[in-house]
C-alpha cells in the first residue's frame, strides 16, 4: 500500500492509474477504523481496480462544543488494517492540504432541505462541513465510485444529492451498517462507552426494530411510532435527540408516493452520541 500526504501525490498516482485504464474507488473516512470501515473497502474493491482510503479528521464538520480535539486519531493502527484489507493508497493529509487558508473556508456547500433537519437541527453547520470536504476529496481524487456507510443515512443522502446537483461524475454507493452481535451499530464513538453504557446502547437497535415491525404490519400512526421509540430509548437510559420516521429518498415526512421508509434516531449516553437507522421498502402505504 502506498501512502500520500499531499494533493499532488494523490493526483500523480491517480493519473498513472488512469493511463493504465484502471477504475478508481474512494472510501472517505475520519480514521479510527473498525470492521464497518473495512466493509466499505470490500464494497469498493468489488467495484474498482484500485481503492483509495482517505483518513482526515475534518475540522469543518465539528461544532464549537464537539469532540474535534478528542476525536481518536489512530493512524498507525489504521494503516495496518488498510494494508491487510488490500487498500492501494492511503491518503492522510494534514489540515493545510485540505484547507490551505487554515480552515477559514469562505466557500461552503449547503444541501438545502436536507442539512437542517434531524442531526442538522442539533449540529448546525455539520453537514455543510461534510459536503464541502467530500466535494474537495472528489475534486482531488476524481474517483469513478465512492463508498459511504449507511449508518449515517442522512450523510449518505446529502452526499448523493450534492453529487447529483453539482453533476460530479462519481457513482455513490451505500454500504449496509455493520453491527455487533447484540445489534449495536459499529462506530468509532462506541469507544467512549463505559461497560455499563455499552450494555444499554443496544436499546437503540431494539427501538428501531420495534418501529419497523409496526410499519411492516401496516401501522401508519407515524407520530405514535416516533413517540414510542423516543420513550423506549429514554426508559433504557438514553437521551434521544430525535426518533423519526421519514421518506428514505428525501428525509421528508412519509407521503402516499413514498416507496421506502427509514426510521432514524440519534441518542446520547455518557460522552457518546450514537446514530442508527433501519429502512423498510414499501409496496404501498
Amino acid at each position: 500500500m502506498d501512502v500520500a500526504t499531499t494533493v499532488a501525490e494523490v493526483r500523480a498516482c491517480v493519473r498513472n492509474w488512469r493511463q493504465a485504464g484502471l477504475r478508481v474507488a474512494l472510501v472517505p473516512t475520519m480514521g479510527n477504523l473498525h470492521a464497518g470501515h473495512l466493509s466499505l473497502l470490500a464494497a469498493a474493491r468489488f467495484r474498482a481496480d484500485r481503492v483509495i482510503t482517505s483518513v482526515f479528521v475534518n475540522p469543518l464538520q465539528f461544532g464549537p462544543a464537539e469532540d474535534f480535539a478528542a476525536y481518536p486519531r489512530t493512524l498507525a493502527e489504521d494503516r495496518v488494517l488498510l494494508e491487510a484489507a488490500h487498500c492501494d493508497l492511503l491518503f492522510a493529509p494534514p489540515v493545510d492540504q485540505i484547507y490551505p487558508d487554515g480552515g477559514a473556508q469562505p466557500t461552503l456547500i449547503t444541501v438545502r432541505s436536507l442539512a437542517a433537519v434531524l442531526c442538522g437541527q442539533f449540529r448546525p453547520g455539520h453537514f455543510d462541513g461534510v459536503a464541502t470536504v467530500v466535494a474537495k476529496l472528489f475534486n482531488i481524487v476524481a474517483p469513478d465510485v465512492a463508498v459511504f456507510g449507511e449508518k449515517d443515512f442522512q450523510q449518505f443522502i446529502i452526499i448523493r444529492r450534492m453529487t447529483l446537483d453539482l453533476q460530479i461524475p462519481v457513482e455513490i454507493i451505500g454500504a449496509p451498517t455493520v453491527r455487533a452481535p447484540d445489534g449495536l451499530a459499529l462506530s468509532s464513538r462506541n469507544r467512549y462507552l463505559s461497560a455499563q453504557e455499552r450494555a444499554i446502547a443496544p436499546a437503540i437497535h431494539r427501538a428501531l426494530q420495534a418501529a419497523v415491525q409496526r410499519l411492516d404490519a401496516g401501522d401508519r400512526n407515524y407520530l405514535g411510532i416516533e413517540s414510542a421509540g423516543w420513550q423506549a430509548l429514554a426508559v433504557a437510559g438514553l437521551r434521544p435527540d430525535y426518533f423519526a420516521v421519514r421518506d428514505a429518498d428525501d428525509l421528508q415526512p412519509p407521503r402516499t408516493a413514498s416507496r421506502e421508509l427509514v426510521v432514524l434516531t440519534a441518542a446520547r449516553i455518557g460522552k457518546a452520541r450514537l446514530i442508527d437507522n433501519l429502512r423498510l421498502p414499501l409496496v404501498r402505504l
